[in-house]
């Protein structure tokens, strides 16, 4: 923030576990961000997140914006009330950060991103893993073309049943960190996908999911992810010709095996005339310097940044409804046995 600026004014909608940390990391923001407002239904919840704060709480978040002039406001309420509540933003004139899933239904999220474009206002999705310094880092690397051709990328996702309120199950609660995050860092749509889906613990919906995709590039994208696993495991491998990067979350590590017998150099990366890698063998394990901040911190940080400078969104709402879309065809996938792939998956894409 330059000198004659003001603060900006956030609220926050939704108190569960995920606003309580959006409201916090905004008090951290203070030199940039007032926290005016939260809301929620639950009393109890708002009393404790406006408990020592300057904050005031409501109980609707109709209401919050009809009483308070706010510049950006984080939307963390269940997916099912995404749609009202983002609209209500944005037709008060509000900046929105909406938590992944975008929503539940594609045109829900469509009537987003419409009313936002109509609103002039910016709209961003909550893809926190995007944000994580160690990714970042394997982002810029891969961009630079340190493992050459990419040849694989596998997500894994792993933890408890998870103790909290959920209207979807695991692939379209987690699935889309993961979907997101590998068009991301390799660059390329997919063109066909396949997953099997089991209800092991959760009546409802989905607890375990297996997928892989196939990208436009040649990649194979390989996704494990449940609320089955007595233990969390968040991370993501690229394998390439020149080697494989492995990203741990949790700890922001990111790790590099070298293939030591890749006839490439760094100096011909790119070259058409290089010759292509002919076998595999093990080679030097080394740690990258990665800068670990928090995720979120770094998120609403840009996020408010963005609001300042008119834009562009930290993450393009069309990225987050293709993570959706793709999560949807993962569970259709998973329940009726089928492939997807062609004229149908890149329509559903559209």
């Amino acid at each position: 923030m330059t000198s004659g600026q003001r603060k900006l004014r956030a609220g926050v909608v939704g108190l569960g576990m995920m606003g309580r940390n959006h409201a916090r990391v905004y008090d951290e923001l203070a030199d940039e961000v007032d926290l005016i407002a939260v809301a929620d239904p639950d009393a109890a919840a708002v009393r404790r997140s406006t408990a020592g704060r300057a904050a005031r709480g409501y109980a609707d978040a109709a209401t919050m914006f009809a009483e308070e002039e706010l510049d950006l406001v984080s939307v963390a309420s269940p997916t099912s009330l995404h749609l009202p509540v983002v609209l209500d933003a944005l037709a008060a004139g509000v900046n929105v950060l909406v938590e992944k899933p975008i929503a539940g239904e594609r045109g829900e999220a469509e009537r987003m991103i419409a009313a936002a474009r109509d609103a002039g206002k910016l709209l961003t999705v909550g893809h926190i893993e995007r944000f994580n310094p160690a990714v970042r880092e394997l982002h810029r690397r891969l961009q630079a073309g340190e493992l050459g051709r990419l040849f694989q990328v596998k997500a894994t996702r792993l933890g408890p049943f998870p103790a909290r309120i959920r209207d979807v199950g695991v692939v379209v609660d987690l699935a889309p960190h993961d979907l997101d995050i590998m068009r991301y860092v390799i660059g390329s749509d997919p063109i066909r996908l396949y997953a099997e889906t089991e209800r092991r613990i959760h009546t409802d919906h989905e607890d375990l999911f297996n997928g892989i995709m196939k990208f436009a590039n040649g990649v194979v994208g390989v996704l494990d992810i449940n609320w089955l696993t007595p233990t969390k495991r968040r991370t993501l491998t690229v394998t390439g010709e020149r080697g494989m990067y492995v990203v741990d979350y949790i700890n922001q590590d990111l790790i590099y095996y070298a293939n030591s017998e890749a006839v490439h150099t760094w100096e011909n990366r790119g070259s058409l005339d290089a010759p292509p890698v002919t076998s595999v063998a093990e080679g030097e394990m080394a740690r990258r310097a990665v800068r670990r901040q928090e995720p979120l911190a770094v998120e609403l940080s840009e996020f408010a940044r963005a609001v300042r400078e008119g834009g562009p969104s930290p993450v393009d709402p069309h990225d987050a409804l293709v993570a959706l879309l793709l999560s949807k065809k993962m569970v259709e996938a998973g329940e009726t046995g089928a492939v997807i792939g062609g004229a149908e998956l890149a329509e559903a894409l559209a």
